[in-house]
């Protein structure tokens, strides 16, 4: 059986090897080069590899260029479980206070600790599961592992913790829920009579705008 497509010796220094080929049909496209293919051809193999994958390099231009530089790689912005991390607690009696991870203990809990500002959001130094905790955006830099409640106190008010997380999204519409939660009859009253004010206002300014189309 004959063999043209075998690779037969090394071509110099460079280490390449020298295809022995049958020429290209004209055609360029892949569908009439496999069409105009006898099937005694592909019996004696003497039908190469190089008939099917020129016509598809042919479809690109040999100026494309594909450089990583033009790739723009950005940092994985991932919450890690470090110390200096503030985790908001999820469950347990201090449900909703804030807390820094002081130390690891394993893959399943963390030593944390909460001396905050404000008296009534103070977390003891505890060990918390993570399936307890979730993981903010905050961090407090530079912190000792194992440091003692006087050190973490002292970043905790250098770093402004209390101040950046009343601030978050996510704190505003925490308090939000929770005075709605705590409003009375009568205030929930005044709420739904305000957001049907709101929701006629904003009624009659599309019916007003509706009718400027028209004309």
């Amino acid at each position: 059986m004959r063999n043209e497509g075998k690779k037969t010796e090394r071509d110099g220094e460079n280490g390449e090897y020298e295809h022995t080929l049958s020429p290209r049909p004209a055609s360029g496209r892949l569908s009439e080069n496999v069409a105009s293919v006898g099937t005694s051809e592909f019996r004696d193999n003497s039908w190469t590899i190089e008939h099917f994958r020129q016509p598809l390099l042919d479809s690109y231009p040999l100026s494309t260029n594909f450089a990583m530089a033009d790739i723009d790689v950005k940092v994985a912005s991932w919450k890690l479980v470090e110390v200096g991390r503030l985790v908001l607690i999820r469950s347990g009696p201090f449900e909703g206070k804030l807390a820094v991870i002081v130390e690891i203990v394993d893959h399943r809990r963390v030593l944390v600790d909460g001396p905050s500002t404000e008296e009534q959001k103070i977390v003891p130094r505890h060990v918390l599961p993570l399936a307890h905790a979730t993981l903010t955006h905050f961090t407090i830099p530079q912190l000792p592992r194992a440091a003692g409640t006087g050190p973490v106190k002292k970043l905790w008010a250098k770093n402004e913790i209390d101040g950046k997380w009343a601030k978050s999204s996510f704190a505003q519409r925490t308090d939000r829920t929770e005075r709605r939660k705590n409003l009375s009859d009568f205030e929930r009253f005044k709420v739904l009579r305000l957001r049907k004010q709101a929701r006629y206002e904003v009624q009659k300014s599309h019916a007003k705008a509706r009718a400027a189309n028209k004309s």
